[in-house]
């Protein structure tokens, strides 16, 4: 998971730049990049770490010019090499700057492709560049210097018609503007703002919603599945729709962890949809569990708190927070190795045993990935005084691998995979464990905005939208994810901040 983001503005935008990557830094803390244009010239600074490691003073003096894009960086293939580091670019045709959230499903067979007919080196193992030399071989065509908005459109029709998976891509392109396009099927979220000022429109496109109002942009609306957006450098807006057969279907986990609680995608409310999830799990904890002596529910933080909160007041329990979070601690998703994993976990969260003490305890989380942290933290909560520890999850059993764009463990290692929820509720050692069933789940979402006709839920029912993913698909990405991780040299904790927010407490 990524965040990524473009503006193109009658003044400087690093700054904007710069404060949106910061709103989108729970999307990924791996790496963050900006590229700038400036007198026909880019403008680099990318590195790993977090937004504000990334960029200092003398980088942003150098980021000058009117138009850029940001990209704050997740990995999906097991690697945080800094070469990965977005944006990319490339020199021809034009020049043109790239960033890029999601994962493409066909990269393999495209590779070939690419520098066969097309000529094209790709430097990294990132199918972010390759995507980028696909879009930049569909311009090469390209009449003149100055793109023609159809030109532009043509080229991401092209790139349609070639990949598939989920991409939402944000590019600049030297001495026009700015592109975005989001995929046929709108897995992955972007948002288009505006901005007036007495010299003209301004305009920006973000992951979510949150990073427009970071910088004083106003919300428009979603860029459609399938549609591209281009603004030229005097701030001329065009959009069309480029793929044959679009359809709306965004991944769920967007609301279940990825996005900020503040955001709206594709006309939801993440907060409302969190706070359904809440109800419906909480009527089902009522339902299943009315002979359960529960004496306070109490959430693992972070993004499970609005759902433990409605499901406090759906039982009419107490609710508390029973647990603090060390901010400065690094994430556990990428830990190498359970061990470490386990230590980081200990130093990043700690239990208020008062309240446990002597209590029937609901623990609530937003999901239940490798099952190693859930177990940690019942632990944790049995050593502070609870008598009994029950665990609720906001998402349903996790039991396939994700592939568009969740670096999601393969699915020998997942708890769910192959167990029964008894058999899972044994392993974490939980007195009682209680998924939320999915379709109510997809239910809770969609209650904020009915027009949706489906959603990406592939990890829990293992229905994979793009129609070719396969056993054989899913071997080989585990497969070179080992590779990966064998070539890989061992990662600070401080910098292994890239796995989801609880699905990396659970893992």
């Amino acid at each position: 998971m990524c965040g990524i983001v473009g503006i193109v503005a009658r003044g400087a935008v690093n700054q904007d730049l710069y404060d949106a990557l910061t709103v989108l830094q729970h999307r990924g803390q791996d790496a963050a990049g900006i590229m700038t244009i400036d007198d026909g010239m880019f403008h680099l600074r990318k590195e790993n770490g977090l937004v504000r490691d990334v960029f200092r003073t003398r980088h942003m003096k150098r980021l000058t010019g009117n138009v850029g894009i940001g990209h704050c960086r997740y990995p999906t293939a097991g690697s945080s090499s800094s070469a990965e580091a977005q944006p990319f670019y490339v020199n021809s045709p034009f020049g043109i700057a790239f960033a890029h959230n999601g994962n493409l499903t066909n990269a393999h067979e495209l590779q070939d492709e690419v520098f066969r007919i097309s000529r094209r080196h790709i430097n990294t193992t990132s199918d972010s560049e390759l995507l980028l030399n696909i879009f930049a071989h569909a311009l090469q065509g390209a009449a003149s210097f100055e793109v023609q908005p159809e030109e532009i459109f043509a080229a991401v029709e092209t790139v349609h018609q070639k990949i598939r998976g989920a991409y939402a891509v944000v590019a600049a392109i030297i001495g026009n503007g700015m592109v975005a396009f989001r995929d046929p099927h709108g897995i992955r979220p972007l948002v288009l703002g505006k901005r007036q000022t007495e010299s003209g429109d301004e305009y920006m496109v973000a992951s979510e919603s949150v990073a427009l109002d970071s910088v004083g942009f106003t919300f428009v609306r979603d860029v459609a599945p399938g549609e591209a957006v281009y603004v030229n450098e005097d701030g001329e807006l065009f959009t069309k729709q480029c793929a044959q057969n679009p359809s709306l279907t965004p991944c769920i986990f967007e609301f279940v962890y990825f996005a900020r609680p503040d955001s709206f995608i594709d006309g939801i409310s993440v907060y409302a949809s969190r706070v359904n999830m809440g109800r419906k799990l909480g009527e089902k904890i009522a339902a299943q569990w009315a002979d359960l002596d529960i004496d306070v529910v109490i959430p693992i933080p972070e993004t499970s708190m609005d759902v433990a909160l409605q499901i406090a007041n759906t039982l009419n329990k107490p609710y508390r927070q029973g647990f603090v979070k060390n901010r400065y601690i690094g994430r556990t998703f990428i830990m190498p190795g359970q061990t470490q994993r386990r230590k980081s976990v200990r130093r990043k969260l700690n239990a208020i045993s008062s309240e446990f003490k002597d209590k029937n305890v609901l623990l609530v989380d937003d999901s239940i990935v490798r099952g190693t942290t859930s177990e940690q933290i019942i632990e944790m909560a049995r050593e502070s005084g609870a008598n009994k520890v029950y665990f609720a999850s906001a998402a349903p059993e996790i039991r396939f691998p994700n592939v568009y764009g969740i670096d999601m463990p393969s699915a020998n290692e997942l708890i769910a995979y192959g167990r029964e929820i008894e058999q899972i509720a044994d392993c974490i050692k939980a007195d009682g464990l209680i998924f939320q069933d999915i379709s109510d789940l997809v239910e809770a979402v969609r209650e904020e905005n009915q027009a949706i006709p489906a959603f990406e839920t592939s990890v829990f029912d293992g229905s994979y939208i793009t129609g070719d993913v396969d056993q054989a698909y899913l071997e080989r990405i585990d497969k070179t994810r080992s590779e990966k991780a064998k070539a890989t040299p061992v990662i600070q904790e401080e910098l292994s901040n890239l796995e989801m927010h609880n699905m990396g407490n659970n893992a």
